[in-house]
Formats: structure tokens, sequence, C-alpha cells
């Protein structure tokens, strides 16, 4: 049905004519507004020419590189203060529960909500699909994700359930306290989600949400070992609702356009930068890890983190969440032997797969803001990183050419 005309129209299969219709309003609404502000004109990082780090991407620089891996958006936009959504990303699209896959959980800074850590973290294995959206609808999301494990064909005898779903707060443009998003919102997110090039910027759980002071969103990126090294890939996706100074490819961007952290206590001016904020960072791998090394993966992502300007502040709330999808590492509950025999990657072979998240983490918040267009919410206004003032500081500082 598209997420915008979801928004009128509860997710179901069957609609009424008189939904059809004005989903189909909504949807050429929708069109001539994009249309109209030139947000299809928007470049990613590689649109612009800018090449983060040394290794290959993926065919789609995206989290999507990794084989089954599906993502899905809800995007809730309604009236003048209603900003938010719903973002789901499956480590494969069979029964997750049945099938369950390797999974780790980093904390760079736990100011935050992500239901369902701990279990992670003893268990080391992810039994739902990974939902992010904003903070104070963490509860009724992973309420929503339990309902659809439960229903799942094959779970009848199911007890209990590990929902993974992680936030970011995205009051300033979102009536965060109306709480809109509905399990219908999550159905919707989870039943669409697929594999090919992924929706970025003002998306799903990254609708509502800012970096650096300008729009942030959701980001994607990926990177491709070379066959010597095991032709593995990681895919990266990220929520980016965090401050900092910005820096783009080590080009001074926040400094130059005069908007980063303790610019104004630094000019003896009264007035505070917030820089609180959070960052939720979704890593996917084909290569075959156990949790024991996937948690030391999910750590290597706030390299790439800090190599943008993030500042770690005190009220942020910054996880990351690495799995792997690899066949052979799948759990089965319906099997339950008590030996495995299982090939995994050595320590020494770790190196190439922690540049790569470093690389494809720090790309996708890159593209989070390149992606993301103004928005306007809640009686506040943020506008878009500015793309052509960009372009010339990444020039004039040699980023691009």
């Amino acid at each position: 049905m598209g997420i915008l005309a979801h928004q009128i129209c509860s997710y179901s299969f069957g609609m009424t004519r008189r939904c059809v219709a004005a989903a189909a309003l909504l949807l050429l609404a929708s069109f001539v507004s994009a249309q109209s502000t030139g947000s299809n004109a928007r470049p990613r990082a590689s649109g612009l020419g800018l090449k983060v780090g040394i290794l290959p991407t993926g065919k789609l620089n995206a989290i999507t590189d990794v084989a089954g891996v599906d993502v899905g958006h809800t995007t809730i936009v309604r009236g003048d203060n209603v900003r938010t959504g719903v973002t789901a990303i499956l480590p494969h699209s069979g029964n997750l529960y049945r099938d369950k896959v390797p999974g780790a959980i980093f904390v760079g800074n736990g100011f935050g909500k992500l239901t369902g850590s701990t279990q992670v973290d003893e268990m080391g294995q992810i039994e739902t699909p990974i939902v992010l959206t904003n903070t104070v609808s963490v509860p009724r999301v992973a309420d929503a994700v339990t309902t659809y494990i439960l229903t799942l064909p094959g779970n009848e005898d199911v007890l209990s359930v590990n929902p993974v779903v992680g936030e970011t707060n995205d009051g300033y443009l979102n009536d965060i306290r109306g709480r809109h998003v509905t399990p219908d919102d999550v159905f919707a997110a989870i039943k669409t989600a697929k594999t090919g090039p992924v929706e970025e910027g003002n998306v799903g759980a990254g609708t509502g949400t800012v970096a650096f002071g300008w729009k942030g969103g959701i980001g994607t990126a990926s990177r491709k070992l070379p066959q010597n090294l095991g032709g593995y890939t990681i895919g990266v996706l990220v929520q980016t609702n965090f401050g900092g100074v910005l820096t783009i490819a080590g080009a001074p961007v926040g400094q130059e356009l005069g908007r980063h952290f303790l610019r104004k206590e630094l000019q003896e001016d009264s007035a505070k930068n917030k820089v609180d904020g959070s960052c939720m960072i979704v890593i996917a791998t084909d290569a075959p890890i156990d949790a024991r090394n996937l948690k030391r993966l999910a750590a290597r992502a706030w390299l790439g983190m800090a190599r943008t300007g993030g500042a770690a502040s005190n009220g942020s709330g910054d996880y990351a969440i690495a799995f792997s999808t690899t066949p052979q590492l799948r759990i089965h509950t319906s099997e339950k032997p008590p030996t495995r025999n299982v090939e995994l990657l050595t320590n020494d072979a770790m190196s190439p797969l922690f540049l790569a998240v470093i690389e494809a983490a720090e790309e996708a918040i890159y593209n989070s803001m390149f992606r993301a267009t103004t928005m306007s919410g809640n009686g506040h206004k943020v506008e878009a990183l500015p793309i052509d003032k960009t372009i010339e500081i990444l020039k004039e500082h040699r980023s691009i050419k």
C-alpha cells in the first residue's frame, strides 16, 4: 500500500474502496511534494564522490548486501506534530524463533531502552526481528513483536519470547508523549520488510530524529572483503539522533558551518548547544562468527561513530547489535543435541572485519544525514545538512575532488 498511505489505513490485506482511493490521493500528494522539495535529488555519500575508507562496498552499499537480510519501515507523519515510525531488520525471512541467529550487543553509553539485551548477552542468540522506534513506544512495540512471533505457524507451543527493540528519542519533532506507534505499524514494518535497496533519511524509526543539529534519520552502508580475506560481507544500518562536532572524511564540517557541540560556550555565550541523543547501530554479517566475536565486532562500530565526531554524551543511549546469518550457526529449537560441531573464524581472522564495520558504520551515519530532508513538527524545524556548502568544505579539505 505504501508507507504514507498506511497512515490513513490500518495495515491489512483487505482494504475498502474508500481506503484505496484515499491512499492513492495521499501517495499522489506525497509524490508531488517530493518533486517540489527536491528530496529525490539528495545524494548518498558515494554520490558526492566521497570514498570512506579503503575497502570495497557491497553491490547496494546497504545492510541488505548480506544475503537474506530484510528491512522494512513504517513512517508515521500526521498533522503538525506526529513525526515518528518503526524500522524492522530481519536476519532471515524464516521463523526466527525456530531458527535463531547468533547475536551480541555492545553498549557504548547505556542511557537508553533496549529491550531483550540481557537475554542476548546471556544466551548469545537473537530470536525475533530487531525493531527500532522512539523511546516511549518501546514497550508497545515489544508487545507487538511478541504477538508477531506467537502467531507464526509452528510457534503454537511457545511460552517465552525475547523481543529485541531499540530506540532513540524523537521528542523534538514528534509528539512523543502521544505514543502514536500502534501494533499495526509494527506488523507493517515486519511484513513489508524486503531485501534490495534500503530507504534512508526521514523514514521509519528515523522520521523525527536529529543528528549534529541537522536532520538525522536512517542510514546504511556495507563493506565486502576480498576473497583472499574470506569474501565476507558486513552490512550496517543506523538510526542517528545524537550530537557532537560533525566531521566528514576528516573535514571539519560542523565547525565550518558554525553548528557543533560547545560552540556557544567556547564563545563565552551562556546559551547551550544540545548534544544529548542516541544512536542505534545494527550490524549484519555472513561471516561464521559466534556471539563472543560478534560482541567484539559490535564494539568496533563505535570507532566509526567516533570518526564522524560523535561526542558520546552523558545523555546518549548508544547500542550496537550484531548478528551472523551463516546458516550452519543457527540455533534450531526443534533440535536439542547436547553438542554442536561448527566452524568459526579465529580471532586472528577478525581484524579485516573490524575495519569493515568501522568504515560501514561511518558511511551509514553520513548517509542518514545526506538523505534526510528538512522537517518541521511539534513546533520545531530542523534543517537538512546543506549539501552545496558541505561539498565546498569537503573540496577545500580535499576529502573529495
